[in-house]
């Protein structure tokens, strides 16, 4: 039933493009609040809601880490809380703090996502130093499909495939369609 979907690298575009100035942004109203105030010409109505993960980190988490690696760079998602994104030097989705952190000169950096990308941050650029901005900042739930799982899954060795009905995936299909025209 949406009319169009977003990722959290395209939200911003994606809402200035759409010709609407009425926009209820669902389900994660920390991004909503950020995209928000990136397109102030559009009225938003934002919903409770969204990614418990960095929903659980909080002002004083910031801080506390920002105290502990007072040179390093503070880069957060979109979808962290405010109080947390208002103390960020660099905002923005996941492989946006990626390509950040790898053209930076700067050589520390606190990283505000999953803490899986401090991982991928760390064997790109050995010659920097990535800090967690917190030990909480796991998702649980990315983390229970992997690769190897999807692989077995189309084999047909496991896992749980997804079936849909041609009208639901028909109407479902819609709203990626408008995010591709929009530039998503």
């Amino acid at each position: 039933i949406s009319d169009v979907c977003v990722t959290s690298s395209s939200a911003v575009k994606i809402c200035r493009a759409i010709p609407q100035k009425n926009i209820l942004f669902i389900p994660d109203i920390n991004l909503g609040t950020y995209v928000k105030e990136q397109v102030p010409e559009k009225n938003f109505k934002l919903l409770s809601g969204g990614c418990p993960t960095h929903a659980k980190i909080d002002g004083e988490d910031a801080l506390a880490a920002k105290a502990a690696h007072p040179g390093a760079l503070f880069l957060v998602h979109p979808e962290c809380r405010p109080e947390v994104t208002k103390l960020a030097d660099y905002i923005g989705s996941t492989s946006g703090i990626m390509e950040f952190a790898e053209k930076s000169e700067a050589k520390e950096f606190i990283i505000g996502t999953e803490n899986a990308i401090v991982q991928h941050l760390q064997f790109k650029c050995p010659q920097k130093k990535f800090y967690a901005l917190s030990k909480d900042l796991v998702c649980h739930n990315m983390k229970v499909t992997t690769l190897p799982d999807v692989y077995a899954c189309m084999l047909g060795n496991g896992g749980e495939e997804i079936v849909m009905d041609e009208a639901t995936r028909a109407a479902a299909v819609k709203c990626i369609e408008k995010m591709i025209e929009y530039g998503g």
